[in-house]
């Protein structure tokens, strides 16, 4: 029986220090209608979000289209990557990446965002066999999670990524059978 989990990362956002309510952009509200046009026909039966606003500004277009509330997962929030701003963001990732357990103080690993992140998408599979959902969620949590399955995904094709970007996931059981990128005209920052 196939699963597809439809990893959305969010839209463009507004920056503000506090990473939960940080909100989408005008651009990032024009993508997640996008993201509801372009999801549409998927058959869809449930959307799953993190808790950050933006990630649930973002599928809630598609929420109202599917006809479901968003279920939030805290599993599916983005990683910690220190306590506080860190002098420069592209060496600090690079940093991350390069070693799966190193921390900044106050931060999470990759080994460490990787399993909460991956534990809740093998908590959404066991619940809901079967069924396509849409998953609002962050391009470095989703790229773990996505390198957990194939590691093929790793920094490099989470610097690729836009905003927002859709992979749906198809599993077998709890295997990964297949990634495609559902393609998305994104409006831009």
């Amino acid at each position: 029986m196939e699963t597809r989990l439809y990893f959305i990362r969010h839209a463009h956002s507004v920056y503000t220090p506090d990473e939960r309510e940080r909100p989408l952009s005008e651009s990032g509200y024009a993508d997640a209608q996008h993201v509801k046009e372009v999801l549409e026909n998927e058959r869809i039966s449930r959307v799953l979000s993190s808790p950050y606003k933006r990630a649930v500004q973002t599928v809630e277009p598609l929420a109202r289209s599917v006809g479901s509330g968003i279920e939030l997962m805290e599993g599916f929030r983005e990683r910690q990557l220190s306590e506080g701003p860190v002098d420069d963001f592209a060496a600090a990732i690079a940093k991350v990446w390069s070693d799966e357990d190193y921390a900044f103080q106050g931060g999470e690993s990759n080994r460490e965002a990787k399993a909460r992140g991956v534990a809740a998408a093998l908590e959404v599979l066991e619940r809901y066999p079967g069924e396509r959902i849409a998953i609002g969620t962050h391009g470095n949590l989703m790229v773990l999670v996505m390198n957990h399955f194939d590691s093929r995904y790793g920094v490099e094709f989470w610097r690729e990524l836009a905003m927002p970007d859709i992979y749906c996931l198809r599993f077998d059981g709890v295997e990964l059978a297949g990634v495609e990128r559902i393609g998305i005209t994104v409006a831009g920052p």
